[in-house]
């Protein structure tokens, strides 16, 4: 017999003897035959259910699954929408969480989608970060004011801690706490240590709660007196921009699974910093090849392009100054919106790609 207890916090909630009756029944021979599963959306309490040393039902669990979004290959059969680059839009704003997949299929385009359910203060998911947020912490003012900052554009931890008055050491904690929670993700020039670098950058791991903290959060009050039209204007002129950091994450996450210039790549990753000439350099995309022989160079760009192969080498250029390609074969790529004619087409990936290796 399998028995399913979804929201299991929950039912914890109003029947605190819950997870220690459960514990006697597994805990007898006769009825080790039940299959139980026991979900819940609160990671935190969760984790203070089964995986705490002092609850009940530590150590009984044969199997952990997190679950994760969805990848965004998946988006366009799901919205059933005309083109990749369409595709590539609703991800960035909606993310990999199928049910606002489910809530944007009622709506006839994105724009549409995100007025109803986003941007009207009686949407579905006007509040969805609020709600988030007070599934998975006691104290959420802090851990939503960090989130909104990083938001709004401000990635450095020095940043956020002058922005909030208070002193870096203060925010170590609450910062992890959204790590582990997969709100926030750290990010390291490719090939750096984790430890020992102060090049560190915090964003948003979610693309629709990025989008939300960026758009919908800094504009509560205009949203709130009706001037949704306002408001639409001002993420018409910035989508793009918005589109653009999805796609360069997308790319990356590509990277390896298409095997641009024939070999096999690793992990890629941004890298910025100083290069080989002194100068200020930033790349959006580097990856060693397995052998180690090799570093994979991409450009990634969401707005048309206007000459691939002035980008291509323009690249080139700048993989001369990389440290990290020094001694290196260079691959140069190009990751654009559409795809392009003449001798650069080969270097380019596009949308319908990426896409295709992302499920």
């Amino acid at each position: 017999m399998v028995l399913a207890l979804d929201e299991f916090p929950s039912l914890v909630a109003v029947a605190h003897e819950l997870p220690s009756l459960l514990q006697k029944h597994l805990d007898r021979e006769v009825d080790r035959g039940i299959h139980l599963l026991l979900s819940g959306s609160s990671q935190r309490m969760m984790q203070g259910l089964v995986l705490d040393r002092t609850a009940p039902l530590f150590g009984r669990a044969s199997e952990i699954l997190k679950i994760s979004p969805l990848p965004a290959g998946w988006i366009e059969e799901a919205l059933g929408l005309r083109t990749p680059a369409l595709a590539v839009e609703s991800y960035a704003v909606w993310g990999g969480t199928p049910r606002y997949w489910e809530l944007a299929g009622d709506h006839p385009d994105l724009p549409s989608a995100i007025r109803s359910l986003v941007l009207s203060p009686l949407g579905v998911l006007f509040e969805e970060p609020s709600r988030l947020l007070l599934d998975d912490m006691r104290d959420t003012t802090q851990a939503a004011s960090i989130l909104s900052l990083i938001g709004q554009g401000c990635h450095r931890i020095s940043e956020i801690a002058a922005r909030l008055g208070k002193p870096v050491t203060a925010l170590s904690r609450p910062i992890q706490r959204l790590q582990d929670m997969d709100l926030v993700t750290r990010e390291l020039p490719f090939g750096e240590a984790p430890r020992g670098t102060k090049r560190t950058l915090y964003k948003i791991s979610d693309p629709f709660l990025r989008f939300w903290f960026r758009y919908v959060e800094v504009n509560r009050s205009r949203l709130g007196a009706g001037q949704v039209g306002v408001v639409e204007e001002e993420i018409v002129r910035g989508l793009s921009h918005h589109v653009g950091e999805i796609w360069e994450e997308l790319a990356r996450a590509s990277a390896p699974l298409l095997q641009p210039g024939g070999k096999t790549w690793g992990p890629a990753g941004r890298w910025w910093g100083p290069g080989l000439d002194r100068q200020p350099l930033e790349v959006d995309l580097v990856a060693h090849s397995l052998d180690g022989a090799s570093v994979l160079v991409g450009e990634v760009k969401w707005s048309a392009p206007r000459d691939a192969e002035r980008l291509l080498a323009e690249l080139a250029a700048k993989a001369r100054r990389l440290p990290v390609a020094a001694g290196r074969k260079v691959v140069t790529a190009l990751w654009l919106k559409t795809p392009v004619e003449g001798p650069a087409a080969e270097s380019v990936v596009t949308p319908r790609q990426v896409l295709d290796v992302l499920r």
